[in-house]
Protein backbone atom coordinates (compact mmCIF):
# COMPACT_ATOMS: atom_id res chain seq x y z
CA UNK A 1 0.00 0.00 0.00
CA UNK A 2 0.92 3.65 -0.29
CA UNK A 3 1.65 6.35 1.94
CA UNK A 4 -1.11 9.07 3.19
CA UNK A 5 -2.45 11.68 5.43
CA UNK A 6 -6.24 11.28 6.36
CA UNK A 7 -7.96 11.85 9.49
CA UNK A 8 -9.08 8.29 9.90
CA UNK A 9 -9.56 7.93 13.94
CA UNK A 10 -11.30 9.91 16.17
CA UNK A 11 -8.25 9.96 18.62
CA UNK A 12 -5.20 11.86 17.70
CA UNK A 13 -3.06 9.60 18.61
CA UNK A 14 -4.54 6.69 16.59
CA UNK A 15 -4.45 9.05 13.43
CA UNK A 16 -0.73 9.37 14.13
CA UNK A 17 -0.63 5.88 14.28
CA UNK A 18 -2.15 5.07 11.18
CA UNK A 19 0.07 7.68 9.30
CA UNK A 20 2.31 5.78 10.11
CA UNK A 21 1.20 2.35 8.81
CA UNK A 22 -0.84 3.89 5.80
CA UNK A 23 0.92 4.44 2.45
CA UNK A 24 -1.57 5.29 0.06
CA UNK A 25 0.04 8.68 -1.70
CA UNK A 26 -2.33 9.47 -3.92
CA UNK A 27 -4.12 11.62 -1.27
CA UNK A 28 -1.64 13.09 0.30
CA UNK A 29 -1.86 16.60 -0.58
CA UNK A 30 -5.82 16.74 0.56
CA UNK A 31 -6.44 20.05 2.37
CA UNK A 32 -9.94 20.66 4.49
CA UNK A 33 -13.17 20.55 2.55
CA UNK A 34 -14.15 23.46 4.57
CA UNK A 35 -11.15 25.71 3.71
CA UNK A 36 -11.80 24.99 -0.17
CA UNK A 37 -14.91 25.79 -2.40
CA UNK A 38 -15.39 24.51 -6.66
CA UNK A 39 -14.93 28.11 -7.37
CA UNK A 40 -11.91 29.18 -5.33
CA UNK A 41 -8.32 29.98 -7.17
CA UNK A 42 -5.73 27.73 -6.84
CA UNK A 43 -2.41 29.61 -5.57
CA UNK A 44 -0.31 26.44 -5.72
CA UNK A 45 3.53 27.52 -6.80
CA UNK A 46 5.00 26.24 -10.19
CA UNK A 47 7.06 23.81 -9.25
CA UNK A 48 10.53 23.00 -11.51
CA UNK A 49 9.70 20.47 -14.28
CA UNK A 50 11.40 17.25 -14.30
CA UNK A 51 13.25 17.08 -17.78
CA UNK A 52 13.45 13.44 -19.64
CA UNK A 53 17.24 13.68 -19.05
CA UNK A 54 17.56 14.39 -15.45
CA UNK A 55 14.65 11.42 -15.07
CA UNK A 56 16.86 8.98 -17.05
CA UNK A 57 20.00 9.79 -15.58
CA UNK A 58 18.18 8.96 -11.86
CA UNK A 59 16.31 5.89 -13.05
CA UNK A 60 19.23 4.03 -14.32
CA UNK A 61 20.76 4.09 -11.26
CA UNK A 62 21.40 0.37 -9.81
CA UNK A 63 19.54 -0.91 -13.25
CA UNK A 64 21.09 -4.33 -14.64
CA UNK A 65 23.92 -3.57 -16.96
CA UNK A 66 22.55 -5.31 -19.84
CA UNK A 67 19.20 -3.69 -19.22
CA UNK A 68 20.94 -0.27 -18.68
CA UNK A 69 23.16 -0.92 -21.99
CA UNK A 70 19.89 -1.58 -24.11
CA UNK A 71 18.22 1.85 -22.63
CA UNK A 72 21.51 3.64 -23.70
CA UNK A 73 21.72 2.00 -27.03
CA UNK A 74 18.35 3.85 -28.02
CA UNK A 75 18.55 6.92 -26.52
CA UNK A 76 21.75 7.24 -28.74
CA UNK A 77 19.70 6.17 -31.59
CA UNK A 78 16.48 8.64 -30.45
CA UNK A 79 18.61 11.67 -30.48
CA UNK A 80 19.66 10.96 -34.42
CA UNK A 81 16.08 10.33 -35.17
CA UNK A 82 13.12 12.65 -35.62
CA UNK A 83 9.50 12.84 -36.87
CA UNK A 84 7.95 9.34 -36.58
CA UNK A 85 11.27 6.92 -36.36
CA UNK A 86 11.42 8.72 -33.20
CA UNK A 87 8.02 8.43 -32.06
CA UNK A 88 8.66 4.55 -32.95
CA UNK A 89 12.55 4.53 -30.42
CA UNK A 90 10.86 6.76 -27.88
CA UNK A 91 8.04 3.80 -27.32
CA UNK A 92 10.57 0.90 -27.26
CA UNK A 93 12.31 3.60 -24.17
CA UNK A 94 9.04 3.60 -22.80
CA UNK A 95 8.46 0.00 -22.89
CA UNK A 96 12.18 -0.63 -21.48
CA UNK A 97 11.43 1.82 -18.61
CA UNK A 98 7.61 0.10 -17.89
CA UNK A 99 9.18 -3.54 -18.13
CA UNK A 100 11.50 -1.99 -14.50
CA UNK A 101 9.23 0.28 -13.16
CA UNK A 102 10.70 3.19 -13.57
CA UNK A 103 7.72 5.90 -14.66
CA UNK A 104 9.22 9.05 -14.59
CA UNK A 105 11.03 9.01 -17.88
CA UNK A 106 8.19 6.89 -19.14
CA UNK A 107 5.70 9.98 -18.55
CA UNK A 108 8.58 11.96 -19.87
CA UNK A 109 9.05 9.92 -23.14
CA UNK A 110 4.77 9.92 -23.95
CA UNK A 111 4.98 13.71 -23.38
CA UNK A 112 7.62 13.94 -25.79
CA UNK A 113 5.85 11.92 -28.10
CA UNK A 114 2.71 13.28 -28.12
CA UNK A 115 4.24 16.77 -28.73
CA UNK A 116 5.73 15.42 -31.98
CA UNK A 117 2.54 13.73 -32.98
CA UNK A 118 0.08 15.51 -30.78
CA UNK A 119 -3.11 12.18 -30.15
CA UNK A 120 -5.25 11.93 -27.00
CA UNK A 121 -3.32 8.43 -26.29
CA UNK A 122 -0.32 9.52 -26.06
CA UNK A 123 -1.24 12.66 -23.44
CA UNK A 124 -3.35 10.21 -21.63
CA UNK A 125 -0.46 7.65 -20.99
CA UNK A 126 1.66 10.60 -20.00
CA UNK A 127 -0.62 11.45 -17.56
CA UNK A 128 -1.09 8.06 -16.01
CA UNK A 129 3.24 7.52 -16.05
CA UNK A 130 3.29 10.50 -14.35
CA UNK A 131 0.39 9.33 -11.67
CA UNK A 132 2.48 6.17 -10.98
CA UNK A 133 5.95 8.30 -10.85
CA UNK A 134 4.98 10.50 -7.68
CA UNK A 135 3.47 7.37 -5.98
CA UNK A 136 4.93 6.22 -3.72
CA UNK A 137 7.75 9.06 -3.88
CA UNK A 138 9.16 10.23 -1.13
CA UNK A 139 10.79 13.33 -2.66
CA UNK A 140 8.09 15.74 -1.99
CA UNK A 141 9.33 18.23 -4.70
CA UNK A 142 9.84 15.75 -7.07
CA UNK A 143 6.79 14.37 -6.75
CA UNK A 144 5.22 17.78 -6.50
CA UNK A 145 6.87 18.96 -10.26
CA UNK A 146 5.67 15.11 -11.29
CA UNK A 147 1.85 15.82 -10.28
CA UNK A 148 1.56 19.23 -11.60
CA UNK A 149 3.51 17.73 -14.74
CA UNK A 150 0.07 14.82 -14.93
CA UNK A 151 -2.21 17.81 -14.28
CA UNK A 152 -0.78 19.63 -17.47
CA UNK A 153 -0.95 16.01 -19.54
CA UNK A 154 -4.36 15.33 -18.36
CA UNK A 155 -5.63 18.56 -19.52
CA UNK A 156 -4.28 18.00 -22.96
CA UNK A 157 -5.96 14.54 -23.15
CA UNK A 158 -9.18 16.50 -22.31
CA UNK A 159 -8.60 18.94 -24.43
CA UNK A 160 -8.48 16.51 -27.30
CA UNK A 161 -11.24 14.31 -25.82
CA UNK A 162 -13.37 15.75 -23.86
CA UNK A 163 -15.40 12.45 -23.46
CA UNK A 164 -12.97 10.29 -22.31
CA UNK A 165 -13.92 9.40 -18.60
CA UNK A 166 -9.77 8.05 -18.17
CA UNK A 167 -8.99 11.21 -19.19
CA UNK A 168 -11.40 13.17 -16.20
CA UNK A 169 -10.66 10.61 -14.11
CA UNK A 170 -6.77 11.17 -13.63
CA UNK A 171 -7.49 14.91 -14.14
CA UNK A 172 -9.56 14.66 -11.36
CA UNK A 173 -7.61 12.68 -9.07
CA UNK A 174 -4.30 14.48 -10.07
CA UNK A 175 -5.96 18.31 -8.97
CA UNK A 176 -7.06 16.72 -5.66
CA UNK A 177 -3.47 16.14 -4.88
CA UNK A 178 -1.71 18.42 -6.40
CA UNK A 179 -3.67 21.77 -6.16
CA UNK A 180 -5.22 24.03 -3.16
CA UNK A 181 -8.02 23.44 -5.11
CA UNK A 182 -9.12 19.85 -4.66
CA UNK A 183 -12.95 20.58 -5.24
CA UNK A 184 -12.13 20.88 -8.65
CA UNK A 185 -10.89 18.04 -9.03
CA UNK A 186 -13.92 16.19 -6.87
CA UNK A 187 -16.29 17.79 -9.14
CA UNK A 188 -14.49 16.13 -12.19
CA UNK A 189 -14.62 12.93 -10.57
CA UNK A 190 -17.88 13.35 -9.50
CA UNK A 191 -19.39 14.25 -13.01
CA UNK A 192 -17.24 10.35 -13.99
CA UNK A 193 -18.77 8.16 -11.25
CA UNK A 194 -22.46 10.22 -12.41
CA UNK A 195 -22.08 8.51 -15.63
CA UNK A 196 -19.95 5.72 -14.32
CA UNK A 197 -21.17 4.41 -10.93
CA UNK A 198 -18.69 1.89 -10.81
CA UNK A 199 -15.80 3.30 -11.76
CA UNK A 200 -13.30 2.19 -10.11
CA UNK A 201 -10.19 5.02 -9.72
CA UNK A 202 -12.82 7.78 -8.81
CA UNK A 203 -14.75 6.21 -6.20
CA UNK A 204 -11.14 5.34 -4.41
CA UNK A 205 -10.35 9.00 -4.62
CA UNK A 206 -13.54 9.80 -3.86
CA UNK A 207 -13.19 7.43 -0.57
CA UNK A 208 -10.35 9.10 0.09
CA UNK A 209 -11.14 12.20 0.16
CA UNK A 210 -14.72 11.70 2.18
CA UNK A 211 -12.35 10.00 4.83
CA UNK A 212 -10.47 13.60 4.84
CA UNK A 213 -13.34 15.33 5.31
CA UNK A 214 -14.90 13.04 8.01
CA UNK A 215 -17.99 11.96 5.65
CA UNK A 216 -17.57 8.31 6.54
CA UNK A 217 -20.48 7.21 5.28
CA UNK A 218 -19.98 8.68 2.14
CA UNK A 219 -16.69 6.85 2.44
CA UNK A 220 -18.20 3.55 3.60
CA UNK A 221 -20.00 3.54 0.23
CA UNK A 222 -17.21 4.50 -2.06
CA UNK A 223 -15.16 1.37 -0.69
CA UNK A 224 -18.21 -1.14 -0.93
CA UNK A 225 -18.10 -0.19 -4.36
CA UNK A 226 -14.08 -0.30 -5.22
CA UNK A 227 -13.82 -3.82 -3.47
CA UNK A 228 -17.09 -5.29 -5.34
CA UNK A 229 -14.02 -4.78 -8.21
CA UNK A 230 -11.18 -5.05 -7.21
CA UNK A 231 -10.79 -6.11 -3.14
CA UNK A 232 -7.37 -5.15 -1.74
CA UNK A 233 -5.78 -4.53 1.82
CA UNK A 234 -5.55 -0.51 1.70
CA UNK A 235 -9.42 -1.21 0.61
CA UNK A 236 -10.72 -2.93 3.02
CA UNK A 237 -8.16 -0.73 5.95
CA UNK A 238 -10.20 2.43 4.62
CA UNK A 239 -13.88 0.95 4.83
CA UNK A 240 -12.83 -0.69 8.14
CA UNK A 241 -11.87 2.80 9.41
CA UNK A 242 -14.92 4.55 8.01
CA UNK A 243 -17.02 1.90 10.16
CA UNK A 244 -15.11 2.54 12.99
CA UNK A 245 -15.82 6.10 13.35
CA UNK A 246 -19.21 5.66 12.99
CA UNK A 247 -19.39 3.13 15.54
CA UNK A 248 -20.14 -0.54 13.97
CA UNK A 249 -17.33 -2.08 15.20
CA UNK A 250 -18.39 -5.49 13.97
CA UNK A 251 -18.39 -4.35 10.34
CA UNK A 252 -14.85 -2.80 11.34
CA UNK A 253 -13.58 -5.92 12.65
CA UNK A 254 -14.73 -7.83 9.77
CA UNK A 255 -13.57 -5.32 7.05
CA UNK A 256 -9.86 -5.25 9.58
CA UNK A 257 -9.81 -8.73 9.33
CA UNK A 258 -10.01 -9.28 5.76
CA UNK A 259 -7.57 -6.55 5.04
CA UNK A 260 -4.79 -8.53 7.60
CA UNK A 261 -5.86 -11.46 5.26
CA UNK A 262 -4.75 -9.50 1.89
CA UNK A 263 -1.87 -7.29 4.01
CA UNK A 264 1.24 -8.14 2.91
CA UNK A 265 2.89 -5.67 5.63
CA UNK A 266 3.43 -7.50 8.90
CA UNK A 267 3.81 -4.48 10.58
CA UNK A 268 0.14 -3.04 9.04
CA UNK A 269 -0.91 -6.34 10.30
CA UNK A 270 0.83 -6.26 13.94
CA UNK A 271 -1.27 -2.47 13.99
CA UNK A 272 -4.55 -4.33 12.79
CA UNK A 273 -4.85 -6.72 15.33
CA UNK A 274 -4.48 -3.61 17.60
CA UNK A 275 -7.55 -2.25 16.03
CA UNK A 276 -9.25 -5.06 16.42
CA UNK A 277 -8.14 -6.01 20.11
CA UNK A 278 -9.68 -2.76 21.18
CA UNK A 279 -12.75 -2.68 18.93
CA UNK A 280 -13.60 -6.11 20.92
CA UNK A 281 -13.92 -4.87 24.33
Amino acid sequence: MKNTKQIQIIVVAVVVLIMGFLVLRPVKGLVDQEKNTAGAASTEAPANQITLSAASEAAKRGLNPAILNEITDLEAKADKADGDEKVAIYQQLADKWNDVEKFAPQALLYEEMAKISPKFDLWLKAGNAYRKAYTNLQDTTTAKALNQQAIAAYEKAVELNGASLDAKTGLGAAMVTGTNNPMAGIALLQEVVKAEPKNLEANKTLGLFSLQSRQFDKAIERFKTVIEQSPDAESYFYLATGYENIGMKNEAIAAFQKSKGLAADPSLSQFIDRRIDELSK
